[in-house]
């Protein structure tokens, strides 16, 4: 197993390295700061964004809206979920509103949002409606495996419907949930950034890219785009861990 863990690090290691290898190549071929800056110049910029207080008020205010956002889909999606599974009229009734809210642009939902709320709260909200029905389809597909398992125990035995569920279908069902519950919070992270570019989110990692871009100071917002994606790794890797714990902490 740690081979395997040691493996599969090296190789991604080595994916990072020829992104940033191709990165170098593509800079000197294009040779124009304003269509792609050199990594040095981006780099240089990080410094300057790391040693700067307004960044990292920025970025506490985007991780704040993140985590919120993940915290509520996934109290809602799992609520969701678990009457779903236990009701089919309510999956019935849940089927076309999570449709349409996996197909409905997310560009749409932040203008409509904009107009009815502010530029501070509709990245909460719209990273809420996309991540809401990638938890409700995450723990639905992992109770109706538990359920198809184990589902003729609780009858054969009589036990308490809320017993049921909370003291076996959700236990058996929590690790494959969580599982999943990292790339959610990354996908959460990369879907609040956006909304708060396109709703121009002041004191936000979104509201700093969209300054770099009006004045066009692209190895500011390739500073800012890989420092997004290394929170996006760390927190899919904390939550990982976190899983990881759980687990070892329930065997």
């Amino acid at each position: 197993m740690k081979k395997q863990t040691l493996k599969n690090l090296a190789f991604s290691l080595a994916a990072l390295v020829l992104l940033w290898l191709l990165w170098i190549v593509a800079a000197l071929i294009v040779q124009n700061g304003y269509v792609l800056p050199s990594f040095v110049d981006a780099f240089k910029s990080m410094g300057r964004l790391l040693a700067d207080a307004a960044f990292w008020r920025a970025f506490g205010n985007t991780l704040l809206r993140t985590v919120v956002a993940f915290l509520v889909s996934a109290l809602l999606g799992a609520a969701l979920a678990v009457l779903a599974s236990l009701k089919g009229g309510v999956r019935a009734f849940f089927a076309p509103v999570i449709s349409v809210l996996r197909t409905v642009p997310t560009m749409a939902i932040i203008l409509l949002l904009l107009i009815w709320t502010t530029p501070r709260i509709a990245p909460v909200v719209v990273t809420l409606l996309v991540l809401m029905p990638a938890f409700y389809a995450a723990t639905l597909a992992s109770l109706d495996d538990v359920k198809a398992r184990f589902g003729e125990l609780p009858k054969a035995f009589k036990v308490p419907l809320s017993r049921t569920v909370f003291k076996m279908y959700l236990p058996l069902a929590a690790p494959s949930i969580l599982a999943q519950s990292g790339s959610i919070l990354s996908m959460g992270l990369k879907i609040t950034v956006s909304g708060e570019v396109l709703a121009n989110t002041f004191q936000s990692l979104g509201g700093l890219m969209q300054e770099a871009k009006m004045f066009v100071d692209m190895p500011r917002l390739m500073a800012l785009t890989l420092l997004c994606i290394v929170l996006g790794f760390l927190l899919e890797g904390l939550a990982f861990l976190i899983c990881k714990l759980i687990v070892r902490w329930r065997t």
